[in-house]
């Protein structure tokens, strides 16, 4: 344990508990097993339960509405407003909350790997296991960071804590509520551990535009030629799985940044989709199932004989895995690399009309980017129960707190600086819809086939077709791929309902896309798609 630089009480934070400050690994796990809160699986990770939230709860979350906020923030329906006032009557109720508890664990870490645009931020537990999440999945500080370190910004996160609405003009009984004037945020009633890292997520997207830094909700990667690609994507999209390539260096999975200088993680582990995953299809993530150190949520297990079943989803759809990036063969020693050669956009289309990959110019890459389509995958939020289309704009509306004109904007600025090729990997279903029966999703090993060409530079070879509705560049034939795959249309069997699907998904872009226009120049305008 290492001691706190500075104190709770230094922060205001008055509580007769124990403070457990800075625990490893090993010392966090064993307060999970002692206190009840998890229990080790056969080969040796922890196998926790997050009861009735198994994914964000993203319309609980709020923004303190003041000064600092009231011209900043892109106040809608994804960045729900709360009053200083009844912030003042949680925080209140936070803090005695707080001084009630036996046992508290801290956790000091940092946002961010690149040292001149990361921020410091100290998370309070009252569950051990929650600490041990955050210290994985954050960055972690050495020793010798730890005796300097000052809290920037800090997050306190009580599962037991009930909100009341009316008193703390929240939604219901959880809450998520970010003051960014007081660098304050407190997550109550919800044993969910991801809205702690995407709490640091918000926070990094709030303060690093205006350092023109582009934050991006991505995972990224270095291929043998030292060239760095990032994948954008939402959560069930692929980033994860695609970029876990044992030939590649992995930077991380989920949230970096793009600096003059570098693509950096936010974060110093990954947070993955459990459910079905097999040794087969992501062998590397696989093995993070068998390892000390890996947190995993809602997997079930048998008591007796503590193997695991991935593929049984009582518990949750939404099962995932928390490790340290270095449990991924080939990572990044700095949680960094150069600044990207090739940007791609993930998406799973559950219309079945996208092609499985595009090559797009820089103005279709802004247009898709402010776009975010893709299918909410079950489990990922509360209530969605089965795949449904959706625009989440820059691939993470729900973490972006400045009007979506600021990132897109940035992207353009960064694509064009650098001449990046863009290319939109679409990782959904192919002959049809996602509720049809039988339709299945994109095979994997074709995807990688698709996604190694365009990083390799051989897929720019190809003969390209012009995509009738959207107008972007598609492959004709790529080696190792089946033709039909690459023209949507050829793989419905009703070529006529695909054109009626087609044309739905065209008009669904261009009206969501009208909230934009008056944000964006003529080329981006004119990269909207079109029913052929």
């Amino acid at each position: 344990m290492n001691p706190l630089n500075v104190s709770l009480s230094a922060q205001g934070i008055q509580t007769d508990a124990a403070v457990l400050a800075n625990l490893g690994t090993a010392a966090l796990v064993e307060q999970a097993v002692a206190r009840g809160e998890g229990r080790l699986a056969k080969h040796g990770p922890l196998v926790v339960e997050t009861g009735q939230h198994t994914g964000r709860s993203a319309k609980d979350k709020f923004i303190v509405r003041d000064a600092e906020t009231e011209h900043t923030v892109w106040w809608g329906k994804t960045n729900a407003a709360m009053t200083p006032a009844h912030f003042a009557a949680l925080k209140a109720d936070f803090m005695a909350a707080l001084a009630a508890k036996d046992t508290l664990y801290v956790a000091d870490l940092f946002g961010g790997s690149q040292p001149e645009h990361r921020v410091n931020v100290r998370v309070i537990n009252e569950l051990a296991w929650h600490n041990l999440f955050i210290r994985t999945l954050l960055v972690r500080p050495t020793s010798d960071e730890l005796i300097a370190f000052a809290p920037e910004y800090t997050i306190i996160d009580l599962p037991s804590f009930v909100a009341d609405p009316a008193r703390h003009g929240c939604r219901s009984e959880t809450v998520i509520a970010v003051n960014l004037t007081e660098k304050l945020i407190l997550i109550g009633g919800t044993k969910y551990a991801g809205e702690m890292k995407k709490s640091v997520f918000g926070i990094l997207n709030y303060l690093l535009p205006a350092k023109g830094v582009m934050p991006m909700h991505c995972s990224a990667n270095i291929g043998a030629d030292g060239k760095t690609a990032v994948f954008f994507g939402l959560s069930g999209t692929g980033k994860t799985t695609l970029s876990a390539d044992a030939s590649r260096t992995l930077i991380g999975d989920d949230e970096h940044g793009w600096s003059d200088t570098a693509v950096f993680n936010f974060e110093g582990g990954c947070y993955a989709k459990m459910i079905r995953l097999s040794a087969e299809a992501e062998p590397e993530i696989y093995a993070t199932t068998k390892m000390f150190g890996t947190v995993l949520e809602n997997v079930v297990m048998d008591p007796e004989t503590r193997e695991l079943d991935l593929d049984d989803a009582t518990l949750a759809e939404n099962s995932r895995g928390s490790y340290p990036l270095e449990f991924i063969p080939n990572t990044s020693e700095q949680n960094l690399g150069p600044v990207p050669a090739n940007v791609i956009m993930l998406t799973a289309d559950a219309y079945g009309v996208l092609p499985p990959i595009a090559r797009l110019t820089p103005d279709q890459a802004m247009y898709h980017f402010l776009s975010g389509y893709t299918a909410r995958v079950a489990g990922t939020e509360i209530g969605v129960t089965e795949p449904e289309a959706t625009f989440s704009t820059c691939f993470g509306a729900p973490f972006m707190p400045r009007h979506p004109s600021v990132y897109g904007n940035l992207l353009k600025e960064r694509i064009a600086k650098g001449q990046v090729q863009c290319w939109l990997l679409n990782t959904g279903w192919s002959g049809g819809k996602a509720t049809m029966p039988g339709i299945k999703r994109m095979p994997i090993k074709a995807t990688r086939a698709l996604l190694n060409a365009a990083l390799d530079g051989s897929l720019n070879n190809a003969t390209f077709r012009k995509d009738p509705n959207f107008g972007f560049d598609v492959p004709v034939d790529v080696p190792g791929v089946d033709s039909k795959l690459l023209d949507p249309r050829a793989a419905w069997a009703d070529k006529d309902e695909y054109d009626r699907t087609a044309h739905g998904l065209v008009q669904l872009f261009v009206d969501n896309f009208a909230q934009f226009e008056s944000h964006v120049d003529q080329g981006v305008r004119d990269a909207a798609p079109q029913a052929a």
